[in-house]
């Protein structure tokens, strides 16, 4: 698009090309990237269950099958991601906002840490650090929240899965 708003076609540096004023009113214009791409994802999600459901068999209401769940779940991630992607259509929203890999890496690095030291060291302290260690996906930390929140959620975690709920993980190291 020109600055006198004509939508130009064509090559940039050939004289030969074709204007149009209207040309940008039959196109669709994206309102919000942010729920239109959101709306892609989900509709992509729903898709995949629905592709990899397809050999279960889906039953009937009164009878379910193994794959009934799954396909009316697919259908419910469809709908959502419709409506999310209608609604980046319809209404002014935020852009899409710079990709970060930071927390990506923080969080995924503490999911891998929970798996390998839970039978190592224990609940208590896994949960404490993982705590402090995925508090570092952000920029701006403070030592002293991260320290109380990981004592806090250490404590939280243990009490329901350990006794609370009777899970046979280590609260502490050893066993």
């Amino acid at each position: 698009m020109d600055r006198r708003g004509f939508v130009v076609y064509g090559f940039g540096a050939t004289r030969q090309c074709v204007a149009r004023k209207d040309a940008g009113a039959d196109m669709v214009r994206v309102r919000s990237p942010q729920d239109l791409g959101a709306g892609v994802v989900f509709v992509t999600i729903g898709a995949a269950g629905l592709y990899f459901g397809q050999d279960l068999a889906f039953g009937s209401s009164a009878r379910m099958g193994p794959g009934y769940f799954p396909t009316i779940l697919s259908y419910l991630i469809i709908a959502i991601g419709l409506v999310l992607a209608t609604k980046g259509l319809a209404t002014d929203g935020p852009p899409i906002e710079r990709f970060s890999f930071r927390p990506l890496f923080a969080i995924l690095a503490a999911i891998l840490a929970f798996g390998f030291l839970i039978d190592r060291i224990g609940l208590a302290l896994t949960a404490a650090l993982l705590t402090i260690g995925s508090a570092y996906a952000r920029r701006d930390v403070d030592l002293k929240e991260t320290l109380l929140l990981a004592a806090g959620l250490a404590l939280f975690v243990v009490g329901v899965f350990v006794y609370g709920l009777t899970q046979p993980l280590p609260a502490w190291w050893g066993r």
